[in-house]
């Protein structure tokens, strides 16, 4: 019983992003075109809300093309590694009251742990394609992903220390208004950390197409593309719903359903600031990229994590 329970929440959940990232790249399109002083989409449905729709077929119609140096077996299912961690990540995060798909009691670290493991993925495709421009982007990304592993983990260990627990429910059962103005600067932290660990702008060294075409994922084409790119927009959706929950309050901004509503729209608004962010400020330098996460960001979280102890002693 308990593995088809497991079975209908991972396919929930694979559906679940599947669906956002179909609605997340319309509305992605749509927020870089404001920021370019554009339209965006606009023939497929009313503004162009149909356009993805048109677009699947293509992806899933398109040639798979394997190159022929590659290492077959990793470089097929290496898409699917990437992807997987993300999308068992959503299990943990508090949707309701009392509820979460997986209320684990180390929930809080699953989230935290398991996503990472994604880094194998990216390291597998890059390797399997023996592609130069391939391998240097998995590098980058290994190196990126583990080292802002460090403050978003520091920045979300703040909010655990103030609720005395790592379960994802407990913390919203113990979460009180004044927690965001004490962990502002964590939730700052941690949405910082969480757009580096997704590789995107203007952290998106490992992809950088004026360097590297695309990475790690340059050879690939058609389906196994877009399961690279449903686990980026999956990593968006998690790390923003999650962090609202844990810093802003979730549900319990407001009462009852109400609540739940107002989840998904802090939800969506850090999404788009996410979005924001990629299309306003340039990439980082590589050096910078490491600079900002060991002499600025961990430093901070540090910081952070000393105030939320004290006041936790405190109380």
């Amino acid at each position: 019983m308990s593995f088809f329970w497991g079975l209908l929440w991972g396919v929930s959940g694979v559906l679940v992003i599947a669906g956002g990232a179909i609605i997340g790249v319309w509305w992605e399109r749509k927020v870089s075109a404001r920021i370019q002083l554009r339209l965006g989409p606009q023939q497929i449905g009313p503004a162009g809300s149909l356009q993805m729709i048109a677009d699947v077929p293509k992806l899933l119609l398109k040639e798979d093309i394997v190159p022929q140096a590659a290492d077959a077996p990793f470089f097929r299912y290496a898409p699917l590694a990437v992807f997987a961690p993300v999308a068992m990540s959503v299990a943990v995060i508090p949707f309701a009251v009392g509820w979460a798909p997986f209320d684990s009691t180390v929930g809080a670290l699953f989230f935290l742990a398991v996503p990472s493991i994604s880094v194998l993925g990216i390291l597998f495709s890059a390797w399997a394609s023996h592609n130069t421009l391939s391998t240097l982007g998995g590098v980058r990304a290994a190196a990126q992903m583990v080292s802002y592993e460090v403050p978003r983990s520091l920045s979300v260990l703040s909010v655990l220390v103030l609720a005395g627990t790592l379960r994802p429910v407990a913390v919203m059962d113990a979460w009180e208004w004044w927690w965001i103005p004490v962990t502002f600067v964590g939730f700052i932290v941690y949405l910082i950390s969480s757009i580096a660990e997704m590789n995107r702008g203007p952290f998106d060294i490992p992809e950088a197409e004026s360097e590297l075409v695309a990475g790690y994922f340059a050879d690939y084409a058609g389906i196994r593309w877009a399961v690279f790119m449903m686990g980026e927009y999956g990593g968006m959706i998690s790390a923003s719903l999650f962090g609202a929950a844990m810093f802003l309050g979730g549900y319990r901004l407001l009462p009852g359903a109400f609540g739940i509503v107002a989840f998904i729209a802090v939800g969506a608004l850090l999404i788009t600031i996410i979005m924001w962010v990629k299309w306003t400020f340039p990439r980082m330098r590589q050096d910078q990229l490491m600079s900002f996460c060991w002499k600025i960001l961990t430093p901070v979280a540090l910081v952070q994590l000393v105030v939320a102890g004290v006041i936790a002693a405190w109380l």
